[in-house]
């Protein structure tokens, strides 16, 4: 199998969080690739897009997690990279301009740790050898040693380890050969004292990498209170900089291969729901599940929040406070620093000064006042 064969092959069907794909032809060399190279399309924290190529060092895999498309003992075809080559062929696609930056995993062969070093090797050859500035997001091996996740902050933009499950009961269910509180857990835990206790000296940037983690949703059975629960707490504790949430969809020749798969619309009650605890100030206790633990399929919780505290009692935006403001639907992160500029200057009368700030004034309509008054609008007939 030739290298850009391989590249396509372990671009393809990774389990991570799903985002827009495009298809690409880069012009390597000064010829144009003849095959297709999957490059993902995802949203940086700014708003922007950025192209990344998604790809693994092998398909090849000694665990054996019941929804993984590359778990061992699954007839598949397989595709291995040497740390060296798939570090060069990144950087000829790079230089191409046909991707920004890259997202590098790995099956896990001969161990986590013996993995983790491949990762490393194909990292370091990026940044020291190859002079490589851009992103990369680094996954961690279950089992590492503490030494490798210091190595992986030193040289990527971003590291990950997948929890998969929100506790070790769950997670017996998912992948049996992992062990949730050692060997997923704990990095986690260690890249937080890492980033809070050491001097970054000698990352590529001068800064730490940050963390993300990825939940299996929908197929062991475990409530929307269970993984928003852990995600809470690793934003609390860990430093986590976001949780992402996969809706379980059955793989062939899989032990859960006859599952159905989860509704994708319980993930972006999910993401909803995180995003509230890690930048709007709620508990869990605020929030809206019900007697099993699930949130409402289909609404937004912050607003059924509003519906039962603030109907009633509406926020006056002139006079409340920036963690009040945030309460309100509508009301992001960036439309309430707006509007507590304009509030210097000016006292807020109208829902249209509202929606010049880029505050959808009309959905919050509903829960505040302005000078005192109930604002009024004319709804739309559809």
């Amino acid at each position: 199998m030739d290298t850009l064969t391989k590249l396509i092959f372990t671009s393809q069907d990774m389990h991570i969080e799903p985002d827009s794909v495009i298809d690409c032809r880069p012009t390597i060399n000064g010829h144009t690739a003849e095959r297709r190279i999957p490059i993902s399309e995802v949203v940086k924290g700014s708003g922007k897009k950025m192209k990344i190529l998604k790809t693994m060092l092998t398909t090849a895999c000694e665990r054996n997690c019941h929804y993984c498309p590359f778990r061992a003992g699954r007839h598949t075809r397989r595709a291995t990279f040497q740390p060296e080559e798939l570090a060069r062929i990144y950087s000829r696609v790079h230089a191409a301009g046909a991707v920004e930056g890259l997202f590098l995993s790995s099956g896990i062969i001969k161990g986590g740790l013996a993995t983790q070093d491949r990762l490393l090797d194909t990292a370091e050859i990026l940044r020291r050898k190859l002079g490589y500035r851009g992103y990369l997001h680094l996954k961690l091996m279950p089992g590492l040693e503490r030494d490798q996740l210091r190595r992986a902050m030193q040289l990527a933009s971003r590291v990950s380890i997948n929890l998969e499950a929100p506790n070790p009961t769950r997670l017996k269910s998912l992948a049996p050969k992992k062990n949730f509180d050692h060997e997923l857990l704990a990095p986690l835990l260690w890249a937080h004292q890492i980033r809070t206790r050491e001097n970054p000296q000698g990352t590529w940037n001068g800064r730490w990498a940050s963390t993300v983690t990825q939940f299996v949703v929908g197929a062991v059975g475990e409530s929307d209170l269970e993984l928003v629960s852990i995600s809470e707490k690793l934003y609390r504790q860990a430093g986590l900089q976001r949780a992402y949430y996969s809706t379980f969809h059955p793989i062939h020749d899989t032990p859960f291969e006859n599952l159905p798969a989860e509704d994708e619309k319980r993930k972006i009650g999910l993401y909803q729901t995180s995003f509230l605890l890690r930048d709007y100030g709620f508990t869990l206790e605020e929030l809206p599940f019900d007697a099993d633990g699930n949130l409402p399929r289909g609404l937004d919780p912050k607003l059924a929040w509003a519906r039962l505290n603030l109907s009633s009692a509406p926020i006056e935006v002139n006079r409340a406070s920036r963690e009040e403001l945030l309460r309100i639907p509508g009301f992001g992160v960036k439309g309430v620093e707006r509007l507590l500029r304009a509030r210097k200057t000016r006292s807020l009368t109208d829902l249209s000064q509202l929606k010049k700030l880029g505050i959808p004034a009309k959905r919050a309509a509903s829960f505040i006042t302005l000078n005192g008054r109930l604002p009024t609008y004319q709804p739309g007939l559809f």
